[in-house]
């Protein structure tokens, strides 16, 4: 799934750690809204616990805005699998003015931004791969786990935003992962938010080799043929999600993703299905 929780795991995780960057905007717009249309705001779905008992740990964050949350994640065993996971997603955002945000897919700070224009340097990590997730993955090894460094450029206009970004991952697989993509959000009602989003993700030959190749000794140990794959678009994402506040403070957040594994991702002996489905639904806190 392309949720940026890893990637979502970069989602492959398109994902959780995108929350941030949404949810935040869309309260403080639904307070404005809420403050010009008075009774506009639906009533709370349920009775949310007095913030005034938060007072406390609000005076310790400062000028840092704390998202908590929690839900589940279902998504293919592996990057090509046709059988699916179910894992629960803890969640946790902290952002600190308006440049520097933490979340599960790591660390993320603006550097620069004109007009429409925002530059950014992002720290994550790949979660890699373990051949015991899967039957069909036995005898390839495991990928270790690695640390990626990057950056991202968008540009948004009215609701569209459009953007790019490159990865390098060290330790791992050694792969490099660019990806480009528009992402369409609209705020239905003060208290709903929907999106819509596409990208492509190219990989060079190190992520490739990792995640789809056969080599001559994991073709013995597997029973596999040999396969050789290349850099190039890996996959395209198609997403969706819909974000709705109970509360000033309370909101629930679900995501769709549907990945098709393209080139020599898709003609890897190991893929038995192209269409990588996955799904996410969690309930947050902001403080």
């Amino acid at each position: 799934m392309s949720f940026s929780f890893r990637n979502a795991a970069r989602l492959p995780v398109v994902g959780v750690s995108a929350l941030a960057g949404v949810a935040t905007p869309f309260f403080d717009a639904a307070l404005a809204a809420d403050a010009v249309e008075g009774d506009a705001i639906p009533l709370p779905v349920y009775e949310a616990p007095d913030p005034a008992r938060f007072g406390g740990l609000r005076q310790q964050l400062g000028e840092w805005d704390v998202m908590l949350g929690a839900g589940a994640m279902v998504e293919p065993k592996y990057e090509g699998s046709d059988e699916f996971e179910i894992t629960p997603v803890p969640f946790i955002s902290a952002t600190f003015g308006d440049r520097l945000t933490i979340d599960p897919g790591g660390v993320t700070a603006d550097l620069y931004e004109t007009g429409p224009l925002k530059f950014s340097a992002t720290l994550g990590y790949e979660g890699g791969r373990n051949e015991d997730d899967a039957d069909e993955l036995d005898g390839l090894g495991d990928i270790d786990f690695g640390v990626t460094v990057g950056g991202r450029a968008s540009a948004t206009f009215g609701p569209a935003e459009f953007y790019a970004s490159v990865e390098k991952t060290i330790e791992g697989s050694e792969g490099l992962l660019g990806v480009a993509g528009i992402e369409l959000t609209h705020a239905f009602t003060p208290s709903l938010l929907l999106g819509l989003g596409a990208s492509a993700t190219y990989a060079d030959d190190n992520h490739m080799e990792a995640y789809f190749g056969i080599d001559a000794d994991q073709a013995r140990r597997s029973g596999y043929e040999t396969f050789d794959a290349e850099a190039g678009f890996k996959r395209v994402d198609f997403t969706a999600s819909a974000t709705v506040a109970f509360t000033e403070n309370w909101f629930a957040r679900g995501e769709a993703d549907v990945g098709i594994l393209v080139g020599d991702a898709a003609d890897s002996p190991i893929v038995k299905e192209e269409v990588q489905p996955s799904g996410m639904l969690l309930i947050g806190y902001r403080f």
